[in-house]
């Protein structure tokens, strides 16, 4: 799964949020991946922060909370 988001604010930027499995090596834990690129290129992000899916549900309520 893969989306691409475009950034508020910016001419071009993007979020890009996907799924990567076993992205510490053979056997680490899936994770939600989301990056931040202003220059608009979602493979390349500025930023990005990784989610172990395991966390997901936590995280989707505190940014919930903030909405």
């Amino acid at each position: 799964m893969s989306k691409t988001i475009a950034l508020s604010g910016t001419k071009n930027g993007v979020i890009s949020v996907t799924e990567i499995n076993e992205p510490y090596g053979k056997g680490s834990g899936t994770v939600a991946s989301v990056g931040i690129s202003l220059s608009g290129d979602a493979n390349n992000p500025e930023w990005k922060v990784h989610i172990p899916l395991e966390n997901l549900d936590d995280v989707i309520k505190a940014l919930e909370a903030l909405k």
